[in-house]
Protein backbone atom coordinates (compact mmCIF):
# COMPACT_ATOMS: atom_id res chain seq x y z
CA UNK A 1 0.00 0.00 0.00
CA UNK A 2 1.44 3.37 -0.99
CA UNK A 3 1.32 6.54 1.11
CA UNK A 4 -1.32 7.97 -1.24
CA UNK A 5 -3.68 5.00 -0.78
CA UNK A 6 -3.03 4.30 2.91
CA UNK A 7 -5.85 5.59 5.16
CA UNK A 8 -4.74 8.75 6.96
CA UNK A 9 -4.22 8.34 10.68
CA UNK A 10 -5.99 10.69 13.08
CA UNK A 11 -4.10 12.08 16.07
CA UNK A 12 -5.00 13.99 19.23
CA UNK A 13 -2.50 15.81 21.44
CA UNK A 14 -3.34 15.02 25.10
CA UNK A 15 -2.02 17.18 27.95
CA UNK A 16 -2.73 16.71 31.65
CA UNK A 17 -2.30 20.07 33.38
CA UNK A 18 -3.31 22.07 36.45
CA UNK A 19 -3.31 25.55 37.93
CA UNK A 20 0.46 25.99 38.57
CA UNK A 21 1.21 25.09 34.93
CA UNK A 22 -1.59 27.11 33.34
CA UNK A 23 0.67 29.68 31.66
CA UNK A 24 3.00 26.97 30.37
CA UNK A 25 0.00 25.09 29.00
CA UNK A 26 -1.24 28.28 27.37
CA UNK A 27 2.04 28.56 25.44
CA UNK A 28 1.92 24.87 24.51
CA UNK A 29 -1.64 25.23 23.24
CA UNK A 30 -0.70 28.28 21.16
CA UNK A 31 2.13 26.25 19.60
CA UNK A 32 -0.24 23.34 18.85
CA UNK A 33 -2.60 25.74 17.10
CA UNK A 34 0.28 27.30 15.14
CA UNK A 35 2.44 24.33 14.20
CA UNK A 36 0.24 21.21 14.26
CA UNK A 37 -1.79 20.47 11.16
CA UNK A 38 -5.45 21.62 11.36
CA UNK A 39 -6.73 18.06 11.71
CA UNK A 40 -4.89 17.62 15.05
CA UNK A 41 -6.88 18.53 18.17
CA UNK A 42 -5.52 19.41 21.61
CA UNK A 43 -7.30 17.89 24.61
CA UNK A 44 -6.29 19.40 27.96
CA UNK A 45 -7.22 17.42 31.08
CA UNK A 46 -7.46 19.51 34.26
CA UNK A 47 -8.96 19.21 37.75
CA UNK A 48 -12.57 20.39 37.75
CA UNK A 49 -11.66 23.17 40.19
CA UNK A 50 -9.29 24.61 37.52
CA UNK A 51 -11.71 24.52 34.58
CA UNK A 52 -12.42 28.25 34.67
CA UNK A 53 -8.73 29.07 34.53
CA UNK A 54 -8.28 27.09 31.31
CA UNK A 55 -11.67 27.85 29.75
CA UNK A 56 -10.45 30.65 27.47
CA UNK A 57 -8.18 28.21 25.60
CA UNK A 58 -11.17 26.27 24.29
CA UNK A 59 -11.82 26.53 20.55
CA UNK A 60 -12.72 24.33 17.60
CA UNK A 61 -9.50 22.34 18.03
CA UNK A 62 -9.01 22.61 21.79
CA UNK A 63 -11.10 20.78 24.37
CA UNK A 64 -10.80 21.47 28.10
CA UNK A 65 -11.92 18.43 30.07
CA UNK A 66 -12.45 18.07 33.81
CA UNK A 67 -10.74 14.96 35.15
CA UNK A 68 -13.36 14.26 37.81
CA UNK A 69 -15.64 12.90 35.10
CA UNK A 70 -12.90 10.63 33.75
CA UNK A 71 -12.37 8.55 36.89
CA UNK A 72 -14.49 5.62 38.12
CA UNK A 73 -17.26 6.86 40.43
CA UNK A 74 -15.71 5.08 43.41
CA UNK A 75 -12.59 7.30 43.24
CA UNK A 76 -12.91 10.82 44.68
CA UNK A 77 -10.65 13.58 45.93
CA UNK A 78 -10.01 14.24 49.62
CA UNK A 79 -11.03 17.91 50.10
CA UNK A 80 -8.06 20.24 50.49
CA UNK A 81 -5.48 17.62 49.58
CA UNK A 82 -3.84 16.21 46.49
CA UNK A 83 -4.98 12.76 47.58
CA UNK A 84 -7.81 10.56 46.38
CA UNK A 85 -9.75 7.69 47.91
CA UNK A 86 -10.74 4.55 46.03
CA UNK A 87 -13.70 3.07 47.87
CA UNK A 88 -12.88 -0.32 46.36
CA UNK A 89 -9.53 -0.18 48.18
CA UNK A 90 -9.32 2.82 50.54
CA UNK A 91 -5.75 2.33 51.72
CA UNK A 92 -3.31 3.62 50.85
CA UNK A 93 -4.88 6.81 49.42
CA UNK A 94 -4.08 7.56 45.78
CA UNK A 95 -1.50 10.30 45.30
CA UNK A 96 -2.09 12.94 42.65
CA UNK A 97 0.74 11.59 40.49
CA UNK A 98 -0.89 8.14 40.37
CA UNK A 99 -4.35 9.61 39.68
CA UNK A 100 -2.95 11.66 36.78
CA UNK A 101 -1.66 8.46 35.22
CA UNK A 102 -5.02 6.72 35.70
CA UNK A 103 -6.70 9.66 33.99
CA UNK A 104 -4.33 9.48 31.02
CA UNK A 105 -4.83 5.75 30.58
CA UNK A 106 -8.61 5.91 30.88
CA UNK A 107 -8.98 8.95 28.65
CA UNK A 108 -6.75 7.71 25.86
CA UNK A 109 -8.51 4.33 25.91
CA UNK A 110 -11.80 6.18 25.25
CA UNK A 111 -10.55 8.13 22.23
CA UNK A 112 -11.83 7.40 18.74
CA UNK A 113 -8.59 8.72 17.20
CA UNK A 114 -5.94 6.37 15.87
CA UNK A 115 -3.12 8.02 17.82
CA UNK A 116 -2.67 10.00 21.02
CA UNK A 117 0.41 12.15 21.54
CA UNK A 118 0.95 12.64 25.28
CA UNK A 119 2.74 15.90 25.93
CA UNK A 120 3.43 17.86 29.12
CA UNK A 121 2.66 21.54 29.65
CA UNK A 122 6.31 22.63 29.66
CA UNK A 123 6.89 21.71 26.01
CA UNK A 124 6.25 23.94 23.00
CA UNK A 125 6.33 23.02 19.33
CA UNK A 126 8.73 25.02 17.18
CA UNK A 127 8.32 23.34 13.79
CA UNK A 128 5.41 22.04 11.69
CA UNK A 129 3.88 18.78 12.93
CA UNK A 130 1.61 16.26 11.18
CA UNK A 131 0.76 12.66 11.98
CA UNK A 132 3.61 11.69 9.64
CA UNK A 133 6.01 13.43 12.04
CA UNK A 134 5.46 10.66 14.57
CA UNK A 135 4.68 7.66 12.37
CA UNK A 136 6.62 5.55 9.91
CA UNK A 137 4.80 4.50 6.74
CA UNK A 138 1.55 5.06 8.58
CA UNK A 139 2.48 2.92 11.59
CA UNK A 140 3.04 4.11 15.15
CA UNK A 141 6.47 3.15 16.52
CA UNK A 142 6.97 2.31 20.18
CA UNK A 143 9.59 4.43 21.91
CA UNK A 144 12.18 2.00 23.27
CA UNK A 145 15.71 2.73 24.40
CA UNK A 146 17.49 -0.63 24.58
CA UNK A 147 19.36 -1.10 27.83
CA UNK A 148 18.18 2.32 29.01
CA UNK A 149 17.36 1.15 32.54
CA UNK A 150 20.44 0.30 34.59
CA UNK A 151 20.87 -1.03 38.13
CA UNK A 152 21.29 2.43 39.63
CA UNK A 153 17.82 3.46 38.33
CA UNK A 154 15.89 1.73 41.11
CA UNK A 155 12.62 3.61 40.54
CA UNK A 156 12.63 2.52 36.89
CA UNK A 157 13.37 -1.07 37.91
CA UNK A 158 10.36 -1.02 40.25
CA UNK A 159 8.21 0.38 37.43
CA UNK A 160 9.27 -2.57 35.29
CA UNK A 161 8.45 -5.05 38.05
CA UNK A 162 5.03 -3.52 38.71
CA UNK A 163 4.18 -3.51 34.99
CA UNK A 164 5.14 -7.16 34.61
CA UNK A 165 3.08 -8.12 37.65
CA UNK A 166 0.00 -6.23 36.42
CA UNK A 167 0.25 -7.98 33.06
CA UNK A 168 0.76 -11.46 34.51
CA UNK A 169 4.34 -11.69 33.24
CA UNK A 170 7.38 -13.15 34.95
CA UNK A 171 9.83 -10.82 36.68
CA UNK A 172 11.71 -8.73 34.09
CA UNK A 173 15.06 -10.12 35.20
CA UNK A 174 18.37 -8.32 35.69
CA UNK A 175 19.39 -4.98 34.22
CA UNK A 176 19.91 -3.54 31.74
CA UNK A 177 16.25 -3.31 30.79
CA UNK A 178 14.54 -1.29 28.04
CA UNK A 179 13.33 2.22 28.81
CA UNK A 180 9.98 3.26 27.33
CA UNK A 181 9.68 6.70 28.95
CA UNK A 182 9.75 9.75 26.71
CA UNK A 183 7.86 12.96 26.03
CA UNK A 184 6.05 13.47 23.76
CA UNK A 185 4.92 9.86 23.98
CA UNK A 186 2.89 8.25 21.20
CA UNK A 187 0.15 5.77 22.15
CA UNK A 188 -2.46 3.89 20.16
CA UNK A 189 -5.82 4.19 21.95
CA UNK A 190 -6.92 0.72 20.82
CA UNK A 191 -3.79 -0.75 22.40
CA UNK A 192 -4.42 1.15 25.64
CA UNK A 193 -7.99 -0.20 25.72
CA UNK A 194 -6.72 -3.76 25.17
CA UNK A 195 -4.07 -3.21 27.84
CA UNK A 196 -6.60 -2.17 30.48
CA UNK A 197 -8.84 -5.13 29.61
CA UNK A 198 -5.81 -7.43 29.94
CA UNK A 199 -5.07 -6.08 33.44
CA UNK A 200 -8.65 -6.74 34.54
CA UNK A 201 -8.48 -10.32 33.27
CA UNK A 202 -5.11 -10.90 34.89
CA UNK A 203 -5.86 -9.32 38.29
CA UNK A 204 -9.61 -9.87 38.62
CA UNK A 205 -10.00 -6.20 39.57
CA UNK A 206 -11.02 -3.02 37.83
CA UNK A 207 -7.88 -1.76 36.12
CA UNK A 208 -7.83 1.51 38.12
CA UNK A 209 -7.95 -0.40 41.41
CA UNK A 210 -5.27 -2.86 40.29
CA UNK A 211 -2.93 -0.05 39.26
CA UNK A 212 -3.80 2.28 42.14
CA UNK A 213 -2.76 -0.22 44.81
CA UNK A 214 0.87 0.40 43.77
CA UNK A 215 2.87 3.19 45.40
CA UNK A 216 5.23 3.33 42.42
CA UNK A 217 4.00 3.11 38.85
CA UNK A 218 4.74 4.41 35.36
CA UNK A 219 2.04 4.41 32.72
CA UNK A 220 4.65 4.70 29.93
CA UNK A 221 6.55 1.72 31.25
CA UNK A 222 3.31 -0.28 31.44
CA UNK A 223 2.39 0.61 27.86
CA UNK A 224 5.87 -0.26 26.62
CA UNK A 225 5.99 -3.62 28.39
CA UNK A 226 2.53 -4.49 27.07
CA UNK A 227 3.41 -3.51 23.50
CA UNK A 228 6.68 -5.44 23.72
CA UNK A 229 5.12 -8.67 24.93
CA UNK A 230 1.64 -8.65 23.39
CA UNK A 231 2.05 -7.11 19.94
CA UNK A 232 1.08 -9.16 16.91
CA UNK A 233 3.92 -11.67 16.81
CA UNK A 234 3.39 -12.13 13.07
CA UNK A 235 4.78 -8.64 12.54
CA UNK A 236 8.07 -7.19 13.83
CA UNK A 237 7.66 -4.57 16.54
CA UNK A 238 8.29 -1.12 15.10
CA UNK A 239 10.38 0.93 17.55
CA UNK A 240 12.26 4.22 17.73
CA UNK A 241 14.63 5.88 20.17
CA UNK A 242 14.33 9.37 18.66
CA UNK A 243 12.72 12.02 20.88
CA UNK A 244 12.72 14.99 18.45
CA UNK A 245 12.80 17.36 21.46
CA UNK A 246 15.56 19.68 22.68
CA UNK A 247 15.44 19.48 26.50
CA UNK A 248 16.47 21.62 29.45
CA UNK A 249 16.21 19.56 32.65
CA UNK A 250 18.13 21.68 35.17
CA UNK A 251 16.13 23.05 38.10
CA UNK A 252 17.77 26.47 37.65
CA UNK A 253 15.88 29.38 36.02
CA UNK A 254 17.09 30.52 32.62
CA UNK A 255 17.59 34.23 32.00
CA UNK A 256 17.52 35.80 28.54
CA UNK A 257 21.15 34.92 27.81
CA UNK A 258 20.63 31.41 29.09
CA UNK A 259 17.56 30.98 26.88
CA UNK A 260 19.49 32.15 23.82
CA UNK A 261 22.29 29.71 24.59
CA UNK A 262 19.81 26.88 25.10
CA UNK A 263 17.93 27.62 21.88
CA UNK A 264 21.21 27.73 19.95
CA UNK A 265 21.28 23.97 20.45
CA UNK A 266 18.09 23.42 18.43
CA UNK A 267 18.72 21.20 15.42
CA UNK A 268 16.72 20.44 12.29
CA UNK A 269 15.28 17.22 13.70
CA UNK A 270 13.80 18.98 16.73
CA UNK A 271 10.05 19.52 16.51
CA UNK A 272 9.73 20.91 20.03
CA UNK A 273 11.66 22.20 23.01
CA UNK A 274 11.15 21.42 26.68
CA UNK A 275 12.18 23.77 29.48
CA UNK A 276 11.35 21.96 32.70
CA UNK A 277 8.62 23.55 34.77
CA UNK A 278 10.87 22.84 37.76
CA UNK A 279 13.40 25.32 36.42
CA UNK A 280 10.93 28.14 37.26
CA UNK A 281 12.06 30.04 34.18
CA UNK A 282 9.83 33.16 34.01
CA UNK A 283 7.09 33.06 31.36
CA UNK A 284 8.13 36.45 29.97
CA UNK A 285 11.69 35.20 29.44
CA UNK A 286 10.44 32.09 27.63
CA UNK A 287 8.01 34.01 25.44
CA UNK A 288 10.47 36.73 24.44
CA UNK A 289 13.11 34.16 23.57
CA UNK A 290 10.70 32.12 21.44
CA UNK A 291 9.52 35.27 19.66
CA UNK A 292 13.12 36.23 18.83
CA UNK A 293 13.95 32.63 17.87
CA UNK A 294 11.17 32.58 15.27
CA UNK A 295 11.80 36.15 14.17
Amino acid sequence: MTDSTRPKKTMVVVTPSYRPDAELCRDLNASVMKYCSPDIEHHILVPNRDLNLFADMANERTKIIGVDSLLPKNIFRIPGANLWINLARPFPPLRGWIVQQLVKLGYVASLAADLALLIDSDIVFINPVTTDSYTHEGEAPLFRRRGGVTEDMQRHVIWHQVSHRLLGLEDPGPCPLPDYITCPCLWEPTMVSNLLEHIEITTGEHWATAIGRNLHFSEMMLYGVYAEHFHDQAEPLLTTDASQVHNYWDEVPLDQDGMKEFLSGVRGEHLAVMISARSNTPSEVRRQAFTEFHG
